[in-house]
């Protein structure tokens, strides 16, 4: 990989995506730029490096750069750092200012060589090539397997054991700034951490694009069955009491190949942008994890766009225009070569009706049932989660404004045999005169057992195009694979990668994966 390509490493991922593209059919032309929006990670997470190098977990997706930015990881051009960050860099900066016209002698070409290098590997890692040439040093002080190790299929456990000794005391925060476990259920409370998130959360790498939770969004996302409210952590200004970082974790079952785990799904790390060099982030990680261990749970699952120590999967993203015309005018995606704006419109028109029979809203009486269809499908994957039928009810039954899930009940009978769901999660559209809003769908769980998945998949962009959505977005795991091309989504230019905290086993492909993360 060139030293340029390296500098900006969606760069390259853009240029694959675009050899991809050429070589598809027309009417796969039209794809999207950038994963502006699916980084992240509903229970996603991403790293930012501070002052001590040290990596700061974030839900959703992205890695910034070290001075800031959001912590969701909307990179900035890089910045010539410190002296004791970028080894000989510094010197060699300083140097060109009284050498510009001497001759750069071997030595001196060796010297620039390794500024070069090491101002380059400062960035977050979108390659397993790129992780292999950074140093992680808050990823190597904690229970992860390193970049290179392998496992057989002998290997399925913990990497270290339970703590016996667990802290009691809360990690000790910079002077300025306090704990305060948020009370998610006081409308106030709730409004702050909405506005946190609405103005510091994951942006695009570009800036233009930043989620936008409703209060009612993260409602739903932070108060699962069995949910603990010190597991909202919050931190405030002392001073003035403003909340200014925010990291949440949430209970979950979890079957890993052939075992059962309880452990956490971590979530929605926040740091004000303003306070990113506070070394903040670092110590919500210590704090959410001791307050995790103190309930006698030792492991977690989360997803980042970036790669760290190490990968179980690594998942894409695909997207599906639903409303092509303003996804191009706010530059989510282009017009492909040969095409005009009335082409692309025309290709990715749908019906007005959805094809399955008896296909409907799901209904509380129809939980039993599609809890057990879907416990049956999640059997056939390495990494999927148990949900009990309270959680069920809790994930799938509709919400204005957050769930839906369909149901298809076979021939008119009382039978449901598939169902299909998708959550809502709009970005904000920053610095455009008219569009401020983009809606996204986000595919969920579906389960089909007669009713072929191409057609019940196809009524999903149906149903949420009369919702009013712009792009439905969905991985490439589980069967997904399979109508993906079929079904006109364009491949984006970004990976998710799974990770489990304190779990070592084998590495899994996209279609082994049945977890799906908000």
């Amino acid at each position: 990989m060139a030293t340029g390509g390296e500098q900006n490493p969606d760069a390259e991922l853009k240029s694959n995506d675009g050899a991809t593209q050429n070589e598809n059919p027309p009417e796969q032309n039209h794809q999207p730029d950038v994963d502006r929006i699916t980084q992240d990670l509903k229970g996603k997470v991403s790293l930012e490096k501070d002052d001590d190098s040290k990596q700061n977990i974030h839900a959703e997706v992205k890695e910034d750069q070290q001075d800031g930015g959001a912590v969701s990881g909307g990179r900035k051009k890089k910045k010539k750092k410190k002296k004791d960050k970028a080894g000989d860099a510094g010197n060699v900066a300083e140097g060109e200012k009284d050498e510009t016209s001497q001759p750069l002698t071997i030595p001196k070409f060796r010297d620039f060589q390794k500024a070069v290098e090491l101002f380059v590997h400062q960035g977050p890692a979108r390659t397993m090539e790129d992780a292999k040439k950074k140093v992680y040093n808050f990823w190597d002080t904690q229970p992860v397997p390193k970049l290179g190790e392998e496992f057989d299929d002998s290997v399925n456990e913990p990497v270290e054991p339970p703590k016996d000794n667990i802290r009691q005391e809360p990690y000790s925060l910079p002077d300025q700034f306090t704990w305060d476990t948020l009370d998610v259920h006081d409308p106030r409370v709730l409004q702050e951490l909405y506005t946190l998130l609405n103005e510091n959360y994951v942006e695009d790498d570009d800036n233009m694009f930043r989620f936008d939770y409703s209060a009612n969004f993260l409602l739903w996302a932070l108060t699962p069955p069995g949910w603990l409210p010190q597991w909202h952590c919050g931190v405030r200004v002392r001073s003035n009491k403003k909340l200014c970082g925010f990291i949440s974790a949430v209970p979950a079952k979890i079957n890993i190949y052939d075992r059962t785990q309880k452990m956490v799904e971590i979530n929605f790390l926040c740091v004000h942008k303003k306070l990113r060099s506070k070394r903040v982030a670092p110590v919500l990680i210590r704090e959410i994890t001791r307050r995790v261990n103190q309930e006698n749970i030792f492991q977690a699952v989360f997803t980042a766009g970036v790669v760290l120590p190490k990968p179980l999967a690594t998942c894409r993203y695909w997207h599906r225009s639903l409303n092509p015309k303003k996804l191009v005018d706010v530059k989510f995606s282009h017009i492909g070569r040969n095409m005009t704006l009335q082409r692309t419109i025309k290709l990715y028109r749908l019906p007005e009706e959805t094809k399955s029979p008896g296909l409907r809203l799901i209904e509380e009486k129809d939980i039993p049932r599609c809890h057990q269809l879907l416990e049956d499908y999640l059997k056939k994957f390495k990494l999927s989660p148990v949900f009990s039928l309270d959680e069920f009810r809790h994930w799938f039954l509709p919400r204005e404004g957050i769930i839906k899930t369909y149901v298809v009940q076979n021939g008119g009978g009382d039978e449901v045999t598939d169902f299909l769901s998708f959550y809502m999660l709009p970005s904000s559209i920053m610095h455009h005169p008219t569009h401020k809003l983009l809606k996204a769908a986000y595919s969920f769980y579906n389960v089909n057992t007669v009713t072929p998945f191409e057609v019940l998949m196809n009524d999903a962009l149906i149903l949420a195009k009369s919702h009013g959505f712009d792009v439905f977005n969905a991985l490439d795991l589980m069967n997904n694979k399979d109508i993906l091309e079929k079904l006109k989504f364009g491949i984006g230019d970004g990976n998710l990668q799974y990770y489990l905290y304190n779990w070592k086993c084998p590495q899994m492909k996209p279609e082994d994966i049945g977890l799906v993360l908000q």
